[in-house]
């Protein structure tokens, strides 16, 4: 099934006024995937139960919830790689950079090459 996309009209960042004017591609999400569609697609694949499939899902969140807290690489092989992010205000000197110097927390998320290919294999199309 191709991902759907449509067509919005942005401004130019950083421009008075908002300077040209141009059209981009935007996605339209589908609907969401909770753990129970997960879970009930996971056990067609294979020989868990349900109980072991959210045990295993729970055990993974809050191992990954672990690691990160740890500043590591939560690595996920052909899924992708998970990592720890901060956004800091600038500062004159490296002295002056502390916690206070943090504005924000995050994580980011890289796709693993299998993951990207389905996305190239579903292809898009205009709605």
């Amino acid at each position: 099934m191709p991902i759907k996309f449509k067509a919005i009209e942005k401004t130019q960042p950083g421009v008075a006024g908002g300077g040209t004017k141009k059209f981009y591609a935007q996605i339209v999400f589908g609907d969401e995937v909770t753990v129970d569609e997960l879970v009930k697609e996971i056990e067609k694949f294979s020989s868990l139960s349900e109980p072991d499939i959210r045990g295993v899902i729970i055990a993974l969140e809050n191992t990954i919830q672990n690691k990160l807290g740890e500043g590591r690489i939560v690595r996920l092989e052909k899924l992708g790689n998970l990592y720890p992010s901060i956004s800091s205000k600038g500062e004159e000197t490296a002295e002056e950079v502390t916690t206070h110097s943090i504005k924000g927390i995050g994580v980011n998320y890289r796709a693993g090459a299998r993951i990207l290919s389905a996305l190239e294999a579903a292809g898009c199309k205009k709605v």
